[in-house]
């Protein structure tokens, strides 16, 4: 994966606004000098880096050429970890908040066709997406689901997208309490060529639309998860080593911890976040040997060049691998 970034650490003011859904804030980060913040492009997220140690990631879903402000969306998710509640709750208008990024993982990859699917929150990566489809000439659709229209966030946003689209470009509100859940066979039963599909979203939303793009061309879809996928059991139950090449150093990760502890406890550096493979914070080169991956973030294609890893989560397949670290 490897994506480029000009990532900061920054202390950035909070605006507050509402949005027009249940449980959903909208908070607008500026430079308390005005200064212009790093440019983004669409699928990229920020982490907030909130008090007693927790670091949220929450997706951009503004406007890439508005450099004076980041805006994201957040629900409270009243079975989280304390993270959404904070902000809902704690951080008020005019707040500073250390704030770490842009970072992308998702990136919309060129295409001259889309299918945009997204469900509840996950409306936001999404949202630049099908703008920036639509600025380039692609053609695009957008299907959004939610529990029922109160509990969808951006409708209006969507509504002048739809209103100014060109192209034959469409959006398709999907409210289960009125429609039931997104029609998935109808609208990804048949492959199209030269079309990427890009779903943000619940993880049945998710697992539903990789199922129903099975068939699809290698590379066809793209989804990112706000939480970790499902893992199988690891390849290798024992001990591996891990050769550090920068460093000079051989460690041994046991079972029982990660690359990235032994790593950290060695006193190498490793920029972190979630701790779950979900973020990409921790990517790590891989020079030699079989990666066991257990992240919610690469592809199967990216996966099995085996060039690059997730250290928080991800181990060996092989009894060393050789990092560039």
């Amino acid at each position: 994966m490897q994506v480029a970034s000009d990532e900061e650490d920054l202390r950035l003011r909070v605006h507050r606004r509402a949005v027009g859904a249940d449980g959903v804030v909208v908070l607008e980060l500026r430079h308390p000098a005005g200064n212009d913040l790093p440019a983004w492009s669409p699928g990229a997220h920020v982490d907030l880096i909130l008090p007693d140690g927790l670091v949220r990631q929450y997706s951009l879903c503004g406007d890439p050429q508005n450099r004076t402000a980041w805006q994201i969306g957040v629900l409270r998710e009243p079975d989280g970890r304390g993270g959404s509640a904070y902000i809902h709750d704690e951080v008020r208008e005019g707040h500073e908040i250390d704030v770490r990024g842009p970072r992308n993982n998702f990136p919309l990859v060129p295409a001259p066709r889309y299918i945009f699917l997204a469900g509840g929150i996950g409306i936001t990566p999404i949202l630049p997406m099908a703008a920036a489809a639509e600025q380039a000439g692609a053609q695009w659709e957008f299907h959004y689901g939610g529990r029922s229209r109160t509990s969808m966030a951006f409708l209006d946003t969507l509504e002048t997208l739809e209103a100014t689209a060109e192209h034959g470009s469409t959006v398709d509100l999907h409210p289960q309490d009125e429609v039931g859940l997104i029609d998935l066979p109808r609208i990804l039963g048949t492959p199209r060529p030269g079309t990427k599909v890009y779903c943000c979203g619940p993880e049945p939303l998710l697992s539903a639309v990789e199922a129903a793009c099975a068939d699809w061309p290698a590379g066809t879809l793209h989804v990112e998860r706000f939480a970790p996928k499902e893992q199988g059991e690891r390849v290798l139950s024992g001990d591996f080593e891990v050769e550090l090449t920068l460093e000079g150093v051989t460690l041994t990760v046991p079972p029982d911890r990660s690359i990235l502890d032994v790593v950290d406890e060695a006193g190498v550096f490793v920029l972190s976040s979630c701790q779950e493979g979900t973020c990409g914070t921790c990517e790590t080169r891989v020079l030699h040997g079989e990666v066991d991956h257990r992240d919610s973030l690469l592809t199967p294609e990216e996966r099995a060049t085996s060039d690059t890893m997730f250290i928080c989560v991800s181990r060996a397949a092989c009894p060393k691998l050789v990092l560039e670290l």
